[in-house]
Order: structure tokens, then C-alpha cells, then sequence
């Protein structure tokens, strides 16, 4: 069983990467459809931008950010000014953790647009519908699976953050302190083992449980759910 300070700790985590997930969902399926339905002068750089954090040290994205919206930044101090603060605050983590698992959430969803026959899309359009519609009617519905797919995947990626996270908001209990910056924090404490296996395990399962429900999510829009 969890102490009560272990249930906050993966209360926040869970909400950290909720919010990671739903926040930057929009954003994500813009991006997917985006890179999946239009060509346009530097698309290559954009697509090497968003995958940009794949590839980047995670402490070197979350210093980036600490230099950009800390509150000595020019971001911050404009933010700051407007009463909005990211710098060790849980919503800085949500954002740290989101920008971490963003690359993922493009590649599953821009996968799924591709699959759509593009046929469809135009006979719609030659029908009269507008872009929107095409896209709110035809497009997304179809590409539907893809895109919980990547959410499930942000949120996954979001609840495992730690590089990113630690290097902006630090580890503050019950405000940024997740269950992987609390893992590393027990591991500096004599006679910490006990408490990080019940805190690792509750993150296997909740990972596991999350990439399962992704996979079955994309052999589904595959049609061949019960492999």
C-alpha cells in the first residue's frame, strides 16, 4: 500500500501528464495534419523542430525553458508581469513534460492522417464542403484511433519525465515533485528501497497499461484488433 505522501505524489504525476496530453493534443493534430496533407517551403526544418526534443539531452530542453519563461527570462518577466508562472510550478512541468512527449503525438497522428484515402477528402470537397468541414467530417473521424494513439503516448511519455522536469521546476513536494523525480530523490536516501518499489511499480503499470491501450488502439484502425 502507498503512504499518503506517495498518493500525492502520483495524484500529481498523474495530473501533470493529463494535462500535458490535453493541452498540447490541439496543437499536435494541427502539426500532424500539417506535415501529413500540405507541402510548403521549409517543411523539412519543421518536422526536424518538432522532433527536435527526441534528440536533445531532456536537461538541455527544461534549461531552455528556465532561461526562456524563468522569471528573470524575457518570456518570464513578460509572463510574470501578467501574473503566469511556469518555473517551478506544476504547470511548468506539465509543459516541460508535454514538450518532451510532443515529437510522439505528431508521428502517431500524422501516421494516421496519411492512411486516410485522400480521395475522400476531395470528393467531399468537390460536394462543396470547406476545408474545415473536410477535415472536421472526414479526416479526423477516420484518423480517430491514431490520434487517442498519440495522446496515449504524450500522456505515457509525460508521466515518466524526469530530465526535463527536474532541470525546470525542480523537485518540490506537492507541487513538482513526480513520481520519477521522487524515485531519484529516495535512491539519495538510506533505506529508500521499499518506498521506490512501490512507486516504480505503480508507474509500470500505469506505462504499461498505456502503451497497451496505444497499441490497441492502432491495430484497430489497422482492423485487426485481436492480434
Amino acid at each position: 500500500m502507498l503512504t499518503p505522501a506517495e498518493w500525492e505524489i502520483v495524484a500529481l504525476s498523474l495530473r501533470v501528464a493529463l494535462m500535458a496530453a490535453v493541452a498540447s493534443l490541439p496543437l499536435a493534430v494541427a502539426a500532424g495534419w500539417l506535415l501529413a496533407r500540405r507541402r510548403f517551403p521549409g517543411k523539412a526544418v519543421l518536422d526536424a523542430l518538432i522532433h527536435l526534443p527526441l534528440v536533445l539531452p531532456p536537461v538541455v530542453v527544461g534549461y531552455l525553458l528556465l532561461v526562456a519563461l524563468g522569471s528573470q527570462g524575457t518570456i518570464g518577466r513578460v509572463l510574470g508581469a501578467a501574473g503566469i508562472e511556469f518555473a517551478f510550478r506544476w504547470t511548468g512541468a506539465a509543459l516541460a513534460s508535454a514538450i518532451m512527449g510532443f515529437p510522439l503525438m505528431v508521428r502517431a497522428i500524422r501516421l494516421s492522417i496519411e492512411q486516410v484515402d485522400r480521395r475522400l477528402e476531395q470528393a467531399a470537397a468537390t460536394l462543396g464542403a470547406s476545408p474545415w468541414r473536410v477535415f472536421r467530417t472526414i479526416t479526423l473521424p477516420l484518423a480517430w484511433p491514431g490520434v487517442v494513439a498519440g495522446a496515449v503516448l504524450g500522456f505515457a511519455k509525460a508521466l515518466g519525465e524526469f530530465g526535463a522536469t527536474i532541470t525546470f521546476v525542480s523537485a518540490i513536494p506537492g507541487e513538482t515533485l513526480t513520481i520519477a523525480s521522487a524515485v531519484y530523490g529516495l535512491m539519495q536516501v538510506p533505506g529508500g528501497e521499499a518506498a521506490i518499489w512501490r512507486l516504480a511499480a505503480v508507474s509500470l503499470a500505469l506505462s504499461f497499461g498505456a502503451l497497451l491501450l496505444s497499441d490497441w488502439l492502432v491495430r484497430r484502425q489497422r482492423g485487426n484488433p485481436a492480434d
